[in-house]
């Protein structure tokens, strides 16, 4: 056996080194994967590469051939991949700091590019969390605190996709989305929010209050105004019954008001009295 062996050592190496050189002559690229294939350090050709609207099966992926020993495979996830930002406290425009963690989706659409200027999918990653932190912040820091509690959240998040996605480009990437896990306020801090803006409801309560007190007593003012206006305008019509009518008034008040009556000594040719003669 061992006499065998070596009368055909030579071609049982040969045939080891020709079934080495097939097997790495080809390679499996799956549905998952896009492959870039590199000659001698230079990319020549993508593999299975993303294409919008393509369904799986039609991008090339499958049993690939390549040139042995002069060509290496950079295989990178088609899917989406993610990049988490470390939680960063924000200051808001009403002085309120935030201590906000987000994350963001995106994928590899140009895999030349990326191998050029990063090499691998997490060296995007790196090149994507700092830039990430710092578009965020500078978007977070034109927003009130109320405003990440309403409609315009959505809006920021769009801010926040397209400045990461300009810079995801420079690295062959195409940012999807943004979104903020969590947006909360420092302990301690939420109770002092609180009070901050329940103190300004009742100072605004307080003014509106105030106006509507200044606007009632104008339209006071300007209905006695009126009235007068309209007695005087009455009255001067007729001055001699509105002697008689303010001689009315003046009876009524002093015989009638007090609660054991009124006891009044005058001569009856007192002027006082000379509504009680008649015409």
């Amino acid at each position: 056996m061992n006499q065998v062996l070596q009368d055909y050592k030579a071609p049982l190496i040969a045939l080891v080194v020709v079934i080495i050189a097939a097997l790495s002559s080809f390679i499996v690229v799956p549905e998952t994967e896009q492959a870039v294939v590199l000659r001698f350090g230079e990319p020549v050709r993508v593999i299975n590469q993303y294409r919008p609207g393509v369904d799986f099966g039609q991008t090339g992926a499958g049993l690939v051939p390549r040139i042995p020993f002069a060509e290496r495979v950079v295989r990178i996830d088609k899917r989406l991949l993610s990049v988490d930002m470390q939680p960063q406290q924000v200051l808001s425009t009403d002085q309120l700091r935030l201590n906000v963690d987000a994350y963001a989706r995106f994928r590899i659409i140009d895999p030349v590019k990326m191998v050029r200027t990063a090499g691998t999918p997490e060296r995007v990653e790196e090149q994507l969390e700092p830039i990430l932190t710092s578009v965020l912040r500078q978007e977070l820091g034109k927003r009130t605190f109320r405003s990440l509690l309403t409609a315009e959240r959505g809006e920021a998040m769009a801010r926040i996709r397209d400045g990461l996605d300009r810079e995801a480009r420079e690295y062959g990437a195409q940012v999807v989305d943004v979104r903020i896990k969590r947006a909360d306020l420092p302990e301690g801090a939420l109770e002092s929010a609180f009070s901050r803006m329940q103190a300004a409801r009742e100072q605004e309560a307080t003014t509106i209050r105030a106006q509507g007190q200044k606007q009632a007593q104008i339209i006071q003012a300007e209905a006695e105004a009126q009235a007068a206006q309209t007695y005087a305008q009455s009255f001067g019509k007729d001055p001699k019954f509105y002697d008689f009518y303010r001689a009315m008034q003046s009876y009524d008040y002093a015989f009638s008001k007090g609660e054991g009556g009124t006891t009044i000594v005058l001569s009856p040719d007192n002027s006082y009295l000379s509504q009680f003669k008649g015409r």
